[in-house]
């Protein structure tokens, strides 16, 4: 994802929260792949409502669309007018980071609940609409890293479903915790244990990738461990793609991951796109190449053609025009407000 560096935790201003922890049976910790029969840790964690019996969520077919919304900075749209412009009714909200030693908040600093970040969620759900958390991107305090074990992530993770009664998660790994061959495996395990837990949740695996397709190691990793997601989801951008047509190199990137998936989990190749995904950048990269409405039109008709099973990008943030270079509230790239998301908006899963 791009550079995010979200400003420094006031942790005299944080307000207290309540937290719920994982419980998983036995039998279904044997089911995640032989973690230890053992409770998970709650030191410290007080029972959270669960989230209403009546909360009304949208088909699931329209979580296939739901770009990347950040209240960390960039002046964050109100994502009903985004709605309401657009026909989008998904949102990716990033990012659950940790705040000290395995405890999830967004951006590290803001709790779940009581904040901006459940405003949003309560905004987008009344608007008929849901949303998605992601948990790391590229900077800050990454649960995946500093969770100790496996189990203590997937409890990590379980708070977060359980604050907001979630139908989905993406874990957005990157940076060092993508590098780390051991926080590979934490993440792994721990996600088996989460879908052993949660039957029905959709789980999406963002991750960077080159021109030709991504490293293969965690996908490697996890078909080793038994895990399958509903979508691996590259991240075309920020490969040295300046100057060419970002548009095509998109397709080209996404072609290597459908090999990689035919190869590691033997699927045939309708299969292999039905677990793929693209998660672009609008606009004008962070390392100045430059992706065009024209070209978000050439990722939706690849994307028609092969029926992948996730699209978004960073940012809604970013989707609104502005002179000179792109920021963090605006593309820097020729468009009309909401355009990138309006193109993806079309896709028909």
């Amino acid at each position: 994802m791009a550079l995010v560096t979200p400003p420094p935790p006031d942790h005299t201003a944080r307000p207290s929260r309540t937290t719920r922890r994982l419980a998983v049976t036995a039998a279904g910790l044997l089911a995640a792949g032989g973690l230890a029969l053992s409770q998970l840790p709650s030191a410290g964690a007080e029972e959270a409502p669960a989230a209403p019996a009546d909360t009304v969520r949208p088909a699931a077919e329209a979580m296939t669309v739901a770009p990347y919304l950040y209240n960390g900075w960039g002046d964050p749209p109100d994502p009903t007018t985004v709605m309401d412009a657009t026909g989008v009714s998904w949102f990716t909200l990033a990012f659950v980071l940790s705040n000290g030693y395995c405890d999830p908040q967004w951006d590290g600093q803001r709790p779940l609940a009581g904040g901006v970040d459940e405003q949003t969620i309560e905004t987008v759900r009344a608007a008929g609409g849901d949303v998605i958390p992601s948990f790391g991107g590229w900077s800050g305090n990454k649960l995946e890293s500093s969770c100790g074990t496996a189990e203590e992530l997937a409890a990590a993770y379980q708070q977060v479903i359980d604050a907001y009664g979630l139908a989905a998660i993406d874990i957005d790994i990157e940076a060092e915790a993508y590098d780390d061959p051991a926080t590979q495996q934490r993440t792994v395990d721990a996600l088996l244990a989460v879908q052993a837990a949660n039957p029905g949740l959709k789980v999406y695996i963002t991750f960077g990738t080159g021109q030709n397709g991504p490293d293969t190691s965690l996908i490697q990793r996890a078909a080793d461990s038994g895990l399958t997601v509903d979508g691996w989801t590259i991240m075309p951008f920020n490969f040295g793609g300046n100057g060419q047509d970002m548009g095509q190199l998109t397709v080209q990137a996404a072609e290597g991951l459908k090999n990689s998936l035919v190869e590691i989990y033997g699927y045939g190749e309708e299969e292999a796109y039905g677990h793929m995904g693209i998660s672009s950048m609008n606009g004008t990269t962070d390392v100045g190449e430059t992706i065009t409405p024209a070209d978000f039109e050439t990722i939706l008709g690849y994307a028609q053609d092969v029926q992948l099973s996730r699209l978004t990008f960073w940012s809604v943030n970013r989707d609104r025009p502005c002179e000179g270079g792109g920021a963090d509230s605006c593309s820097g790239v020729d468009q009309e407000p909401w355009e990138f998301t309006g193109v993806l908006a079309r896709y028909i899963g």
